[in-house]
């Protein structure tokens, strides 16, 4: 069998034109969707919020949401199509947002994820995220509590250091190869990422 080639993954701003595939990766990720009107909504009337998608030969397959709120970038939501986890995309993505968040003058990056979502905090703290605390019951289709995580200052040299050497490991990683049937691996429920406010 031939290998088949690694492919080429890029990161850039969501336009309204992207909407459809990504209401299908909000649907097959999310417990509580976004209704299909929201991510327009933000593209078009939130000037706080700057969306990213994930693409793979023009292919969405994955995207995030992060609100600017004086210092703090908060990381509203994120998801990885389920055919197209564990293979380096969200923490490429991950590394966008924090690279967008320093270059907006941010003083620190926070988010919310589920206390069960054991995935998606093992992520968040490689790349410096830290428990600071509990939004009790706030997950609306099962009243879970949130974890609320936030990364020590963006400009902390420590921080900057652990982030340089992760991007260079990601560098030197294989890229993506392509998508595998998202059944052959469990799954979080909510993609192994954070859900937003307007998911809970």
């Amino acid at each position: 069998m031939v290998a088949r080639p690694p492919l080429k993954m890029t990161i850039d701003a969501m336009r309204l034109e992207d909407l459809e595939q990504v209401q299908r990766i909000e649907l097959a990720s999310f417990n509580t969707p976004w209704p299909s009107n929201a991510y327009r909504s933000e593209l078009v009337t939130n000037r706080l919020a700057s969306y990213l998608v994930a693409r793979i030969d023009g292919r969405i397959v994955g995207y995030g949401g992060m609100w600017l709120m004086v210092d703090e970038a908060h990381i509203t939501t994120f998801a990885i199509h389920p055919g197209w986890r564990r293979q380096g995309i969200g923490e490429r993505l991950l590394l966008a947002f924090l690279d967008l968040a320093r270059d907006r003058h941010a003083r620190e990056a926070t988010l919310e994820v589920r206390l069960s979502n054991l995935p998606a905090r093992r992520l968040y703290e490689k790349y410096g995220f830290r428990p600071v605390g509990l939004r009790p019951r706030y997950y609306s289709d099962n009243n879970e509590d949130a974890l609320i995580m936030t990364t020590e200052p963006l400009s902390d040299p420590r921080l900057r250091e652990r982030i340089e050497r992760l991007r260079a490991g990601l560098d030197a990683a294989p890229a993506p190869t392509g998508p595998f049937d998202p059944g052959d691996l469990e799954t979080s429920t909510d993609g192994g990422v954070s859900e937003s406010p307007a998911h809970g």
